[in-house]
């Protein structure tokens, strides 16, 4: 049976693969389809699912499979390990020509992420974890930084999630910015450019699946919306919102969404 590390191997050189493929359409004004409320799709992403389907399974035949690009099915669910894939994270950046796009790829075991591979192919940046292993990036270690309070932090979000409806407590004050990519964002937490990372509203897990096992591996904290455990593999594949950083302002983050 392979381990985190087998699989961690995999990921990184399908990830890389798939950056290859990206960087062909990239720039090349790819044909774009509208998926409607979930947004566009581009022949790219199309193109790098279909590689990353036919790679991983081929290597881990066993595996479940889930992605935001192929039809969801229930064989996954009564799986012991799954592939979580994004074939491109930021694909609305992707087509506008954003460097920000990212492939993220994770293997999950029993709703718990144990490999993942977030690739940047336009910023060369490739973050990489596995359980127990720690966090990398270009084979470098990272840590989540350590900041002195909530108030000293800067956190990736977007002005939807600063409503004073979800905040019970009071709408917490730092400093903000933003990218993309949610894989990135939380790629940027693992790596130390930033405090924390949170999004509210329902959440795919292919987004974050693999972010989230950068962050812990990284020495930080991720969990859902409310501040409950981070499980994957749901039988419908969301999770109502993440919040994801260093410990102490994840702490913080939770305290305020208390009712």
């Amino acid at each position: 049976m392979p381990g985190p590390d087998d699989d961690l191997d995999l990921l990184t050189h399908v990830a890389l693969r798939a950056g290859d493929i990206a960087r062909q359409f990239f720039g090349q004004n790819p044909d774009v389809f509208d998926k409607g409320d979930e947004g566009p799709v581009t022949e790219a992403d199309l193109a790098i699912d279909r590689m990353l389907n036919e790679t991983l399974l081929g290597a881990r035949p066993h595996y479940g499979w889930l992605s935001e690009e192929t039809a969801d099915g229930p064989d996954r669910l009564s799986a012991e390990h799954v592939f979580i894939c994004d074939p491109i994270d930021g694909t609305r950046a992707f087509i506008e020509g954003g460097r920000s796009f990212a492939h993220s790829l994770s293997v999950v075991r029993h709703g718990v992420p144990v490999a993942a591979a977030v690739f940047l192919p336009m910023r060369d940046k490739l973050y990489t974890a596995a359980l127990g292993q720690g966090a990398h990036l270009n084979g470098e270690s990272v840590r989540v930084t350590n900041p002195a309070a909530l108030g000293d932090a800067t956190i990736l979000t977007t002005k939807a999630n600063m409503k004073a409806e979800h905040w019970p407590r009071g709408v917490p004050e730092f400093r903000k910015s933003y990218r993309p990519s949610l894989a990135y964002r939380m790629s940027l937490v693992g790596e130390g450019r930033f405090d924390a990372m949170m999004t509210l509203r329902p959440t795919w897990e292919w987004d974050i699946a693999a972010g989230a096992l950068v962050i812990s591996e990284a020495g930080g904290v991720v969990t859902d919306g409310q501040g409950a455990p981070l499980r994957l593999n749901n039988p419908h594949p969301q999770v109502p919102g993440i919040l994801a950083g260093a410990p102490s302002v994840h702490g913080s983050l939770v305290d305020r969404r208390r009712a």
